[in-house]
């Protein structure tokens, strides 16, 4: 059933912006050029785009290269550089993996496992699918609690065509090289997490420096790394509960910026951790990753407000740059000049959004269903349930103006870009998933909770 919205609250942007940047920030993102890397969470843009074509479709055997079974737990997304795959996994000792897949979110978090584990980066080779070499950053017994449906190996890794750095929670930061030579590691410490469920934030690179946003129940806090030593660049304390999100890089026409989720979103100089501005979200945590295209930053959080136990609620922001101080704090929409248009009940839930012919994209984590916004004045064009879908933890990607949309289920709905709700297609793959591919140079890699698979013609 169609639920009605309330009109999203409209800001007079009076920040002036140049024609060029003007028609960077409308532009559709679905276009693409060749590529061959995916170096990052969603992509080198962090933007869920695929810079090149994969198959349509696909199923266990349709399109299939290659496959290659997991040997642990993990829901870190693999990453592409060049023809090198890599991948983490969390592997326990005598008998399988334990996370079930179980989504209950009032479930409390598990105690540590009694097991030991083995934390591993690995590398194969993109053409074959062959294992190149699988490194262990770290063996011993976990230190966090966990929910029950999270992992032991989460985070995302990210390269830089000279090394990958694999970040494991509260079981530290561990850089390799592009052969797998052990580079430099560091502990981050240790900490509670709320109710226990364990971490997922992934680190992003820029330049010289990895950037790790550590946020939990005693002391949470952003912190830059020399991405050649390890050595502690700087590091800045934060007044956040725990959060899940994973920091971006926004390069808009004015400056770049570091962007961090939470109850307060947050732009930090990422040379010198300096805050630039905040924006309070007034409710709500932060799960998903935010979305940058141009001169358009989109934020949200997500926020159970009907009843506790639905999904879809939660404050939608589209952000102007150039903000200082506090943003966002005016209740006279006309002079707010950074904060284009906020969507009072459309947050970002688990998933991360994507913009595909000038219209968001956001699922909502249980129900199946897909909004549509325009990413120009914030209105809700559709709310729709995708017919058969179960829950939306994976984050989208655009391909081709179409949107491609994997749920729990491991079946990805394709959707046609722009007003209209179509769905065009429908390829399954019967396993449990919860991470966002990778697809660099005409193929996707997808992985289930037991493998991998490269989709390529």
């Amino acid at each position: 059933m169609t639920r009605t919205f309330s009109q999203p609250i409209r800001f007079q942007t009076m920040h002036v912006l140049t024609m060029a940047a003007i028609a960077l920030a409308g532009m559709s993102v679905c276009s693409q050029t060749q590529a061959d890397q995916w170096s990052q969470f969603r992509g080198d843009q962090a933007n869920g785009v695929a810079e090149t074509s994969h198959p349509p479709q696909w199923s266990e055997t349709e399109n299939v290269a290659w496959v290659h079974p997991m040997q642990g737990e993990g829901w870190s997304c693999p990453v592409v550089w060049d023809d090198r795959i890599f991948l983490t996994e969390a592997v326990p000792s005598g008998t399988k993996a334990e996370s079930d897949g179980d989504d209950n979110n009032r479930a409390q978090g598990k105690a540590p496992s009694q097991k030991t584990y083995q934390w591993q980066v690995v590398c194969l080779d993109s053409q074959s699918g062959n294992e190149l070499w699988r490194k262990t950053a770290r063996e011993g017994r976990p230190v966090m609690e966990r929910h029950s449906s999270n992992t032991y190996a989460t985070e995302t890794p990210v390269a830089d065509g000279k090394h990958v750095y694999a970040y494991f929670g509260m079981m530290g930061v561990h850089c390799f090289d592009m052969d797998g030579k052990f580079v430099w590691q560091r502990d981050l410490g240790q900490y509670k997490m709320r109710a226990g469920w364990g971490t997922s934030s992934s680190p992003v690179l820029l330049n010289d420096k990895l950037f790790l946003q550590v946020d939990n129940e005693e002391q949470s806090f952003l912190v830059a790394l020399d991405a050649e030593t390890g050595e502690e660049v700087w590091r800045v304390t934060r007044d956040e509960p725990s959060q899940y999100s994973s920091p971006i890089v926004w390069k808009n026409s004015l400056r770049t910026e570091l962007i961090v989720g939470g109850t307060n979103y947050r732009s930090y100089d990422p040379q010198t951790g300096e805050l630039l501005w905040q924006l309070n979200m007034q409710k709500g945590r932060s799960s998903a990753t935010p979305l940058a295209i141009g001169d358009r930053l989109y934020v949200g959080t997500e926020y159970r407000n009907r009843g506790g136990s639905d999904d879809g609620g939660g404050y939608l922001f589209a952000i102007a740059p150039g903000g200082q101080g506090e943003i966002g704090t005016s209740e006279d929409s006309a002079n707010d000049e950074f904060i284009v248009w906020k969507n009072p009940e459309s947050g970002i839930q688990m998933a991360s959004p994507v913009l595909c012919k000038g219209h968001l994209y956001l699922l909502e984590r249980r129900s199946g269903v897909v909004h549509c916004i325009n990413a120009d004045t914030g209105e809700m064009v559709y709310e729709k349930r995708i017919p058969r879908a179960r829950a939306f933890w994976a984050s989208p990607w655009v391909m081709d103006d179409q949107v491609f949309c994997i749920d729990t289920n491991g079946t990805t709905f394709i959707l046609s870009g722009g007003p209209d709700f179509e769905v065009v297609g429908k390829n399954e793959i019967d396993e449990l998933t919860w991470s966002t591919p990778a697809i660099a140079d005409g193929a996707l890699y997808f992985r289930t909770a037991s493998k991998l698979y490269c989709i390529r013609d």
